[in-house]
């Protein structure tokens, strides 16, 4: 592919062999080519210095349907609460050896109470799985690499953002000595098999180095392997009492993987070296993923409170699967009604897995207030 200069935005665009026009994805531009005699090669030096950092994505190939990319709130200057924005994606893999069940139900959910809890615009929700219709919307490589962009493009002092994914995670050999355990972490798209992975150092580079100040994002990684997945700097290492301990995962090589002054929490379904179950045995109703179903519980239960109060009690309730978790007396909240809704068949089996959380900086898990 050949690179060319995006008409507005100037960001480098690859032309698809024999194509005549390209919409930027970053700022919806349509850039025409006159002829291949027209193309220029790179100017030289544009991988070094500023760019070497930055990594380069392909926009969708088709452009018959308009990208979800503008879906960042209109109208006036934020409220003083700030902007809301979130991705959330979903993939069941469906109809092959990886598929999930619970996944498009995870972030149906998740979706749910971001709108009716926490007062997230619809419209300011980009929702990827592959019962979206739009193409732009299905959870592949390109699409997810965008959908995170667009996440943080222009967050502003009081934003709250959000980033949700149930899906499946994975590992790969690191060779640059910036793991302790010697591995990335990484997701899995839809088309992982033809397109690869995305590892931890670009979601890290992508959603976590930009963060400005005044500016919150929550990530919910509901996968395998996803312990460091967003490759922040500090793991809350957490015992079954409640007492934990702030771990450095800051890498020996000294690149920075923290904010911009931003803050950045996540939450993730297991540790580095666990699985993250698929599993019907949490809301026996339908397929849900353990994490996120744990995560929606505690809220619903009034049980968010503190990071710590939350981080224990979503461990608990994996703990305790085999008691009652349809609630006490009014017959649960919000989200766990939206769960009777969801038809679709499950998986059994015993949970081995703890939630873990790591921020950008340490900071006292019981005092902290929870708050999307």
């Amino acid at each position: 592919m050949l690179l060319v200069d995006c008409s507005n935005c100037r960001r480098a665009l690859e032309l698809p062999p024999g194509a005549h026009s390209i919409r930027c994805a970053i700022c919806h531009a349509v850039t025409r080519i006159a002829g291949p005699r027209n193309l220029q090669p790179p100017p030289q030096g544009f991988y070094s210095s500023t760019h070497q950092h930055q990594p380069h994505h392909p926009p969708p190939p088709a452009f018959t349907a308009p990208s979800p990319y503008n879906h960042a709130p209109r109208g006036p200057p934020p409220a003083v609460h700030g902007r809301k924005r979130a991705v959330i994606c979903g993939i069941s893999y469906k109809n092959s050896r990886h598929e999930l069940k619970g996944c498009i139900n995870d972030a149906k959910c998740m979706k749910y109470l971001l709108v009716n809890k926490f007062n997230f615009p619809e419209s300011s929700i980009l929702m990827l799985n592959e019962e979206e219709a739009d193409p732009y919307r299905h959870p592949i490589k390109s699409n997810i690499r965008m959908a995170l962009y667009w996440l943080v493009q222009g967050c502003q002092p009081g934003d709250s953002l959000v980033f949700h994914y149930s899906g499946h995670g994975s590992q790969q050999r690191n060779y640059t000595g910036d793991e302790i355990d010697g591995y990335d972490e990484t997701l899995c798209p839809l088309d992982f098999q033809t397109q690869g992975m995305i590892v931890d150092d670009e979601i890290n580079e992508t959603i976590v180095r930009p963060l400005p100040p005044g500016v919150k994002l929550h990530a919910i990684i509901d996968a395998c392997h996803s312990g460091t997945v967003l490759d922040l700097p500090f793991l809350c290492r957490m015992d079954r009492t409640g007492r934990y301990v702030w771990e450095d995962h800051r890498p020996r090589s000294g690149v920075w993987k923290g904010t911009s002054g931003g803050e950045v929490i996540s939450f993730s379904g297991c540790d580095d070296d666990q699985t993250s179950a698929d599993t019907a045995a949490l809301s026996r109703i339908t397929s849900t993923g353990a994490m996120t179903y744990s995560f929606i519980q505690a809220i619903e239960r009034g049980q968010a409170t503190t990071y710590g109060a939350m981080l224990n009690a979503m461990r608990s309730t994996i703990r305790n699967t085999d008691d009652d978790l349809g609630g006490g007396g009014g017959g649960g909240g919000i989200v766990t009604s939206l769960l009777t809704m969801l038809l679709t068949g499950g998986s059994g089996g015993g949970l081995r897995q703890e939630p873990q959380l790591t921020a950008n900086e340490p900071f006292d898990m019981y005092a902290k207030p929870f708050s999307i």
